[in-house]
């Protein structure tokens, strides 16, 4: 009895280090998994004149674009332990817009930022993390703050009669120019 109960003490410590040797080897392949380099949009959007005046003086605006400008030459791991910190940055911006810059296209923008960001927080904290998921949510998040800027910007674009405004006030300068310059030239051949 004492020689079965050894055996199987032995048959279980020899399998408990298999398994410990298979877990280090899955564990090597997902250190690699995690070491490569995320791929973000090289294209950014500047912001126009206007909307850049708000945005300097929107702190949670400017410590966004800071973390965003991390995702450049990220690892996937670099972006799993900075997803917890970026889905707390993306809340705070969509809580502190100013009133200048507020509009439906702006806070939907914030909204899909912000659900993005909690995304790749929870897919980052996973027990075991996908790679491919987490990948595919942190490369669509720089994407995601430029069609921000695109909304910011479009707040401060003319419309069409803004544009036809400008053409009647410079048209009627013109005018004005003209006829002054009429009453100029009769006076000028009267005196003569």
């Amino acid at each position: 009895m004492k020689k079965i109960t050894f055996i199987l003490g032995m048959l279980c410590l020899m399998s408990c280090k298999d398994k410990q040797v298979e877990n280090s080897a899955t564990t090597e392949v997902d250190t690699t998994e995690f070491g490569r380099q995320i791929e973000v949009t090289n294209e950014q959007v500047v912001l126009l004149p206007e909307a850049r005046e708000y945005a300097v003086l929107w702190i949670e605006y400017i410590t966004a674009q800071n973390e965003i400008d991390k995702f450049d030459d990220a690892t996937l791991r670099e972006v799993m332990d900075n997803a917890a910190p970026l889905a707390e940055i993306m809340i705070s911006l969509q809580n502190s817009v100013p009133d200048s810059l507020k509009s439906t296209a702006v806070e939907a923008r914030l909204n899909v930022l912000t659900t993005k960001s909690m995304l790749l927080n929870h897919a980052s904290s996973k027990r075991k993390p996908d790679p491919e998921q987490v990948e595919e949510v942190a490369e669509e998040i720089p994407s995601e703050f430029n069609y921000l800027k695109i909304q910011m910007n479009e707040i401060f674009l003319k419309t069409l009669q803004d544009f036809e405004a400008e053409l009647d006030l410079q048209e009627e300068e013109n005018e004005v120019e003209n006829d002054s310059v009429s009453v100029r030239s009769l006076r000028t051949l009267n005196d003569s």
